[in-house]
């Protein structure tokens, strides 16, 4: 039978800007994504909409890697939002780099 140590309290919390970043960090990632696919569904060609939904998608990994790391510098808070944003936003722009590579150089 496992003893219990008792309950340890604390005031920590999750950032406000950490949990931002992960959103707009999976925000970025959807929008690339569905963007992707609807460009395969109309056969590889793009429109002004999946240029726009890209470009959308830019300025949400631009603010959520801000914010993550602008949430790194508050002190006594809990990290995991904050290193799941990081990491999210840091994810899309990668896939952002492999569809810009596939455009430009494979036929």
């Amino acid at each position: 039978m496992l003893k219990s140590r008792g309950f340890i309290f604390t005031n920590k919390e999750h950032t406000k800007a950490g949990i931002m970043s992960t959103i707009l960090g999976i925000l970025a990632s959807a929008t690339l994504g569905i963007a992707v696919y609807q460009s395969y569904l109309n056969g590889g060609g793009t429109s002004e909409r999946h240029t726009a939904a890209a470009l959308l998608a830019v300025v949400f990994m631009i603010i959520g890697m801000g914010l993550g790391v602008w949430s790194t510098t508050e002190k006594d808070k809990y990290r995991m939002f904050t290193v799941l944003g990081i990491f999210v936003n840091t994810l899309a722009f990668g896939m952002l780099s492999l569809i810009l590579y596939a455009g430009a150089y494979v036929t």
